[in-house]
């Protein structure tokens, strides 16, 4: 069916100038053989969705054994609406087809039978010599331009089924039989090319194998030359060997009484010099013991002190959270005394204008008073100037009475009684009411003095605290705590550090002193017991507690 279908394709593009298009319809018979020449014996691959049998896979194959093919294969792959394995292998016919290199392709595929093992069934066409016959047919076919629409074709659903009657005519005619003539005559004019390329090809293999031949036997001689060079010098270097050794022992013989005193007296003298040696090396190796032991301590003193250090680091940075947290406490003390004493300094300032408002209150009071009594005054006199008419003889200072002395004793005694009235009522109520009043006064400004009394107290209090925030706040921030690498000499007496001599901190400015000058402690704002300062800071810290306390 596939001779068939070649030789019907062939004819039928001799009467279309051998161009086709895809609706041609030997075109699309021969396409539906060769679809069925390579599904012939296929195996059934199994997947989690299912069985799968397509020619995809030794078409896909191509591509590794051939590079020439990737560009098809890679059209073929990323054509828009192709979901099948089946409908990609109906593709990549088409363009190989149009590429003219379809028999080359399936040329290199049949060849590799050892690879399509994985897609077929023994006795498959594909892997038997049928194959390779059919490879051989599909060469005439490079005689057709085909110009193939593959985008628009609905490649997966296709149905494969073979339209024999178009292979039941048997053409006649003399043009016909020419015609066949002539695609033979192609075909074989072909195959005549496609070997001419094949003979080609050997031929440069052939040339670069004679090439490779002679320059193998090149170097073959040359290393045959090589090797006989080197067993002649290797017969010299014999024959000298074996003369030096018969000189050697002839002067051996000779001079073995004077060679064995001489070698005596070396053998002495040697072993004066090694025992000389062996002395000395012997003192070394004690002193070098010796200072090695006195390494080893020193060490275990530098590793001590290395924990003592790693102990001590562990306490400086748990002081310093410690401290940190106080810190962050006293600050916020701080804040709360600065708003205390904000609200003190405004009460105080409302007190002081309530005290002023007071005072002149009391003037004012004062003012009243006498203005009181000074009107009383005049009233009483006014009242005895009313009663002047009435009473000659009392104004002249006479005792004498008249015919009317009952109503003057009567206004006399009405007088007195208002007199009386006003001197012991009236104006010692009202000058008790403003004692009282005056007194109340007096008492409220000694209350307002006492409370702003205990607000400078309580202000001269905040103010310390203040302060000694400040000082606790400045000997945590401190001096830099400096190392022990950078230490070599102490900072007061210059004197060197060693092993007898140590290296002891000052807590409050962080230098390195001697035992000596350090030998003090002193309770610090960072340290509430007492901790080792230096002579410096220890004077320093006593001035500053002296000028304190005064």
């Amino acid at each position: 069916m596939m001779k068939l279908s070649i030789k019907v394709l062939i004819q039928s593009s001799l009467s279309l100038g051998r161009t086709l298009d895809s609706n041609h319809p030997p075109l699309q018979q021969f396409f539906v053989v060769l679809e069925h020449c390579l599904k012939h014996g296929l195996k059934v691959r199994k997947s989690l969705i299912g069985q799968n049998k397509s020619i995809w896979g030794p078409l896909e194959l191509v591509e590794k054994l051939c590079p020439e093919s990737s560009d098809i294969a890679t059209s073929a792959r990323d054509l828009p609406g192709l979901k099948t394995g089946l409908g990609r292998a109906r593709a990549w016919m088409n363009l190989a087809l149009m590429q003219k290199k379809l028999a080359d392709y399936m040329k290199v595929l049949i060849d590799k039978r050892n690879l399509l093992g994985e897609f077929y069934e023994p006795g498959a066409l594909m892997l038997e010599e049928e194959g390779s016959v059919i490879v051989g047919m599909l060469v005439g076919l490079n005689i057709l331009d085909a110009n193939l629409c593959v985008k628009g074709e609905d490649l997966d659903s296709q149905v494969a089924v073979i339209d024999f009657s178009l292979y039941l005519k048997d053409p006649q005619s003399t043009e016909s039989k020419m015609t066949a003539i002539l695609d033979q005559k192609h075909y074989i004019e072909e195959l005549n090319r496609h070997l001419s390329c094949t003979v080609t090809d050997l031929q440069a293999k052939t040339d670069s194998l004679e090439k490779t031949n002679s320059k193998l036997i090149e170097e073959l001689s040359a290393a045959i030359d090589r090797i006989n060079s080197l067993r002649e010098e290797q017969e010299k270097l014999r024959l000298e060997n074996a003369n030096i050794l018969q000189t050697s022992q002839k002067k051996e013989e000779v001079s073995t009484f004077q060679d064995s005193q001489v070698e005596l007296e070396t053998y002495r003298q040697t072993r004066q010099g090694l025992d000389e040696l062996y002395n000395v090396v012997w003192k070394q190796y004690n002193e070098e013991k010796r200072i090695r032991q006195e390494l080893e301590k020193e060490l275990e003193v530098q590793v001590g002190l290395k924990q003592e250090m790693e102990v001590a680091m562990k306490l400086l940075e748990k002081d310093t959270h410690e401290k940190q947290d106080t810190l962050a406490a006293l600050r916020q003390q701080l804040d709360q005394v600065k708003i205390l004493n904000l609200q003190m300094f405004n009460k105080s300032q409302d007190t002081n204008s309530l005290v002023h408002k007071k005072e002149v209150e009391a003037k004012q009071l004062e003012k009243k008073i006498n203005s009181m009594e000074v009107g009383l005054a005049l009233q009483y006199l006014s009242e005895l100037l009313s009663v002047r008419p009435a009473m000659p003889p009392l104004i002249n200072g006479c005792g004498v009475t008249t015919g009317t002395q009952s109503t003057e004793g009567h206004s006399w005694e009405h007088l007195r009684y208002h007199v009386y009235c006003s001197e012991h009522f009236w104006f010692p109520q009202e000058r008790l009411r403003l004692q009282l009043e005056k007194k109340q006064l007096q008492q409220m400004c000694e209350e307002q003095e006492q409370a702003l009394q205990e607000m400078g107290l309580h202000l001269s209090q905040s103010k310390l605290k203040v302060e000694d925030f400040k000082e606790v706040n400045k000997a945590l921030k401190g001096h830099a705590w400096l190392k022990d690498d950078e230490a070599t000499h102490c900072k007061q007496c210059q004197k060197e550090f060693s092993i007898s001599r140590r290296k002891h901190h000052c807590r409050n400015c962080g230098d390195i002193y001697c035992s000596t000058c350090s030998s003090n402690e002193l309770a610090l704002p960072s340290y509430p017991k007492p901790v080792r300062v230096c002579d410096v800071c220890h004077s320093l810290l006593l001035q500053r507690s002296s000028s304190t306390a005064s």
